[in-house]
């Protein structure tokens, strides 16, 4: 098992990756999903990825297995506040298994290597789950929020949504 930085030749197992894990059917079949919040069955597409993946500062990693296959990865972005983290995602049969901590000790690292000041990220304000989860790795809502993007190409909210903003500190000694 590794985790490496993803390139376009990545890009359509890494689409139906985030896609099984965020939206449809498939996803609940793991700890969290979001598709019992947003329509549709998908988070993602290749264009997308590819314009995320192009942009300066921007890296998306993949965790993989003995295989080769990619089963977890997680959209990082240097900016001015700091490290943006986006798409966690793990497959969903393998969720709960430690892929998920190991992406964010990755992401963790690659802040500290970077120089970048915290990592920071945007999280549906009712996935309490989640939150909970990223707490006991050490961030924090900031109490700012964020209102959802009205794109309907990824999912349609089933109740008003809007995000929450967390943050952690990063030090050297985190890496």
């Amino acid at each position: 098992m590794s985790v490496s930085i993803a390139n376009k030749a990545d890009i359509p197992a890494l689409t139906s990756l985030i896609n099984s894990a965020y939206r449809g059917e498939a996803s609940k079949k793991g700890w969290t999903t979001e598709a019992d919040l947003l329509l549709g069955e998908r988070r993602t597409d290749a264009s997308t990825l590819a314009e995320l993946m192009a942009q300066p500062g921007a890296v998306l990693l993949k965790y993989t297995n003995a295989a080769g296959e990619i089963i977890g990865s997680v959209y990082l972005h240097i900016q001015e506040r700091g490290l943006y983290l986006g798409m966690l995602t793990v497959n969903p049969l393998l969720q709960a298994g430690g892929i998920g901590r190991q992406l964010m000790g990755a992401a963790e690292d690659h802040a500290a290597r970077e120089g970048c000041a915290c990592i920071f990220m945007n999280v549906i304000s009712v996935r309490t789950e989640l939150i909970n989860w990223y707490q006991r790795l050490g961030y924090a809502a900031t109490g700012e929020t964020k209102p959802m993007p009205a794109d309907s190409r990824f999912g349609t909210p089933v109740q008003p949504l809007h995000f929450i903003i967390m943050e952690k500190k990063i030090t050297e000694a985190t890496a």
